[in-house]
């Protein structure tokens, strides 16, 4: 069926904004890196409402509060709800699954048992796939097996068409070596690794995590990872840095699909 739909597709274009590791706190409280998160959150969203054209949907790659306290997650609800598009949350090590499901509850995507945040979204033109990476209270991240096989299962439905992944930890060495300590652990990488090796469709893998822009080519893909729209890390690949924060401006990236290939932008927020 997807191959006689292929001549459509190449007509529908598609944008995608991807927001990750916003670390939203509750009003008026900092991190260890940055002021408010909150206020550089509410300066994107403003910006986003002016693009245009207007994006299809809002990826959201994790870190999406700083605590996991139910009232930062009211508050970023708060915050992107002036977002007319739909808005795709997945948690990342920094958010608690239970306050997430609790507050976003009007997100019919989100899967509502206790199981891990996995769910396809397939009303693009692109398959948007998200992965759960987080174990609650661990910084690095992992991918059970049932969570890989759904994965399998998921994309063998239609084997040809073009799929993006969305997760929070990166499956490969950024040479960043505080955030490599805790990225998705080997063997979820290696067996992740696998099943996109047998799946071309995939085009993008999209993380978040190490704040910071970061692309690379990966089992036949190509995995980018997001800035943060808090604050970034300083770049430093001496073995031991640890993370420090820069003065780079926040930030998003915008991924085009154009029917054929995903482009992807990274845009600070101004």
């Amino acid at each position: 069926m997807w191959r006689g739909l292929r001549y459509l597709a190449l007509l529908i274009h598609m944008i995608f904004v991807q927001i990750s590791d916003t670390h939203v706190t509750r009003a008026g409280d900092r991190t260890n890196h940055s002021g408010d998160p909150g206020v550089t959150l509410a300066r994107c969203v403003e910006q986003l409402q002016r693009m245009a054209p207007a994006p299809d949907a809002i990826l959201a790659s994790g870190d999406l509060v700083n605590l996991g306290e139910e009232a930062e997650y009211e508050r970023l609800r708060g915050l992107l709800a002036p977002l007319a598009m739909p808005v795709y949350l997945i948690p990342g090590n920094h958010d608690l699954r239970a306050p997430l499901r609790s507050v976003f509850h009007q997100h019919d995507y989100l899967p509502c048992d206790r199981s891990s945040i996995c769910y396809c979204i397939e009303r693009h033109s692109v398959r948007l796939i998200a992965l759960d990476t987080v174990t609650e209270g661990v910084e690095g991240g992992t991918l059970e097996d049932q969570q890989l096989g759904w994965l399998e299962q998921t994309l063998a439905i239609a084997p040809e068409r073009p799929t993006i992944i969305v997760m929070h930890h990166p499956p490969f060495r950024t040479g960043l070596a505080c955030m490599d300590e805790i990225a998705l652990a080997g063997d979820s990488a290696r067996s992740l690794g696998k099943i996109i090796e047998r799946y071309p469709c995939v085009e993008r893998i999209l993380c978040g995590h190490v704040h910071r822009t970061i692309h690379a080519r990966w089992h036949g893909t190509t995995v980018s990872v997001c800035p943060s729209t808090a604050f970034q890390m300083a770049f430093d690949l001496r073995d031991e840095a640890a993370f420090t924060g820069s003065a780079e401006p926040p930030a998003y990236q915008v991924h085009c699909w154009n029917g054929e290939q995903l482009v992807t932008h990274t845009v600070s927020v101004t």
